[in-house]
């Protein structure tokens, strides 16, 4: 795919599910991907196997909740591959509760990853891109940004906000490509952390009509693979199965 042929990727959360599928898939096509996550040992071997294959990756260990070591990973892909051209924004976390668990730290917790991960992703790409005057920047919001339902409440409005951070970023970049991504459920480890059994039971039901992380991936595809005067602007993904329901 012309459009994907050596383009620089940078995809958080890369250990697993969506972000580890988008790696492969693009590396695949011809991308040099650099994947960032907190475990990475998972980080190695999957850098290992696409090497393998033929393709381009490097891999470092990244927290965006910590600004610095994002900053410090778009160096390591400046020092890797010369230049940066995409962005894929796609750690988060999804410990679902009800409101009235008072789980505030789980909270907390969603804020600082789903809300200030993906401004620190902003943050510390956009002066590159501003320079290089060109760019893309792909962030992942959820079904969720669209409908709340029970125990659902905190996680939806972090994944809201994303979605209103993105078409902000839209309307002030005029040579800098932004797309809101939005899946339904997935299968992935997203919500392996629920910690409020009827929250858990939930989860397991969405899953039995979910997507696979290979479709989201196959999103990411077609939004970097667009001509560069053509913007995939918001991509709403959901599983045929999940049909007539909220998520």
């Amino acid at each position: 795919m012309p459009n994907i042929l050596n383009k620089v990727v940078l995809i958080t959360g890369a250990s697993s599910g969506i972000g580890e599928a988008t790696a492969r898939l693009l590396a695949k096509h011809g991308a040099k991907v650099v994947l960032g996550a907190r475990r990475t040992e998972r980080l190695e071997s999957i850098v290992q196997e696409i090497r393998q294959a033929g393709g381009h990756a490097v891999y470092q260990e990244l927290d965006v909740v910590d600004a610095e070591q994002l900053k410090a990973f778009v160096n390591t892909a400046q020092t890797a591959f010369g230049h940066i051209d995409v962005l894929f924004n796609n750690a988060g976390v999804m410990p679902l509760s009800p409101m009235n668990a008072l789980k505030t730290e789980e909270w907390n917790r969603i804020i600082d990853i789903n809300i200030k991960g993906v401004l620190n992703g902003i943050a510390a790409v956009l002066p590159v891109m501003e320079q290089q005057g060109r760019g893309q920047i792909i962030n992942t919001a959820s079904t969720g940004a669209y409908a709340v339902g029970p125990s659902c409440g905190v996680y939806c409005a972090s994944k809201y906000a994303v979605w209103a951070i993105s078409e902000g970023l839209r309307q002030e970049c005029s040579n800098i490509r932004v797309t809101v991504l939005s899946p339904g459920v997935t299968t992935t480890e997203l919500g392996h952390d629920i910690t409020d059994e009827a929250a858990a039971t939930l989860v397991g039901q969405l899953r039995t009509m979910s997507l696979s992380a290979e479709a989201v991936a196959n999103a990411v595809l077609y939004a970097i693979s667009q001509p560069e005067d053509v913007e995939a602007s918001e991509i709403v993904i959901r599983s045929v199965s999940s049909v007539g329901h909220a998520f």
